[in-house]
């Protein structure tokens, strides 16, 4: 049995009852998917699990997408992402960079994600508080909050969505696979104001991360309304942020959601988390 327990009043929810190191149930993960769609986030935590107990688990959510990068994986499983700042033998195994920046994974694709999903193995702690929060917002509280009238002028927008686009305004350069260069940077158009699939609850869907610019619109008006749209989106009300432990599974929504990863770590404090990408739906 599964119950719930909302983390506030916009978004995120903490499901206790499931062991996920044994097989899963159908119905519970109905159930999951359920509470994922309409709460946002979802906190599964005290879970014991090894990469096959992840990789079944993530696989019972949905069919998982190949991550870009894939040197940070492991033989076997393509679709595994490792976060980590982790250096073996002079080679970080994981992906140190973990989103410091407000954003929705695979913005940038035809048809994004429907769900990332995380498992903290490690977890960085200093003077006994654990460091690497990672803060969620409610795009779809943001949406309601909006004044009825800029609602409506948003309303038939369309951006322009581009991996790396928050890394190249910063400098930083991009380590892609070349064979998945192309499907991920060649940059998609979608709705400003996004529908969710399962919800059909509207939702502001442009991000710092991966939104260049507003369509029709001079590039400095573009800015200006993305700044203040930016800026909207982070309101405090909106937003929940997760202090990890070790044993926490963190699934999120990429519609009716944004994540920032706090980088407040460094070795000889480590971070080590498994991720996963559930496949999407086309954007409406």
């Amino acid at each position: 049995m599964l119950n719930t327990h909302n983390l506030t009043p916009y978004l995120g929810a903490e499901i206790t009852g499931p062991d996920l190191s044994r097989p899963i149930d159908p119905a519970v993960t109905q159930q999951i998917l359920h509470v994922l769609d309409e709460r946002g986030v979802v906190i599964i935590r005290d879970q014991h699990l090894s990469l096959e107990n992840f990789m079944s688990f993530s696989r019972a959510l949905g069919p998982l997408d190949v991550h870009p990068l894939r040197k940070f994986s492991r033989p076997g499983f393509p679709e595994l992402m490792i976060n980590s700042n982790i250096v073996e033998d002079g080679q970080p195994i994981g992906l140190a960079d973990a989103g410091q920046r407000w954003h929705t994974d695979g913005a940038y694709l035809e048809t994004p994600y429907r769900a990332t999903v995380l498992y903290g193995v490690e977890v960085p702690v200093k003077d006994g508080r654990p460091l690497g929060d990672t803060m969620f917002t409610s795009t779809s509280a943001a949406y309601d909050a909006l004044d009825p009238e800029f609602r409506q002028r948003l309303s038939g927008m369309r951006a322009v969505n581009n991996h790396g686009v928050a890394r190249t305004k910063l400098s930083m350069s991009l380590k892609l696979d070349e064979s998945l260069k192309d499907r991920i940077q060649k940059g998609v158009e979608h709705p400003v104001i996004r529908t969710h699939p399962h919800t059909k609850r509207k939702c502001l869907y442009i991000n710092q991360g991966t939104t260049q610019h507003i369509c029709g619109l001079p590039q400095t008006e573009s800015d200006a309304l993305l700044e203040n749209l930016c800026a909207h989106l982070v309101r405090s009300d909106f937003i929940y942020r997760h202090q990890w432990r070790a044993g926490d599974i963190v699934m999120w929504d990429n519609c009716s959601t944004q994540h920032n990863a706090v980088g407040d770590y460094e070795l000889p404090q480590r971070r080590l988390l498994y991720r996963t990408l559930v496949k999407g739906s086309p954007v409406h």
